[in-house]
């Protein structure tokens, strides 16, 4: 995965606008995705809404709403 991760990286910076946007959008998903098992694992550790919010720089509110229902 780490190899797919900076080849998309590396695509970000190509020449070829389409590819560079391409590449953006696939790491924004990866991210993404990564976030929410890292916010499952944090709340089966117990941690609270709270800190979690605190760890990615949002409210406690923004998370909760992002993240509560799945």
């Amino acid at each position: 995965m780490a190899d797919d991760l900076a080849e998309l990286v590396r695509q970000t910076q190509d020449d070829d606008p389409l590819l560079a946007l391409r590449a953006t959008a696939a790491l924004r998903r990866e991210i993404e995705r990564l976030e929410a098992v890292q916010v499952r694992r944090a709340r089966v550790a117990g941690l609270a809404w709270a800190q979690i919010a605190h760890a990615i720089g949002v409210t406690k509110q923004a998370v909760h709403k992002k993240y509560g229902k799945r």
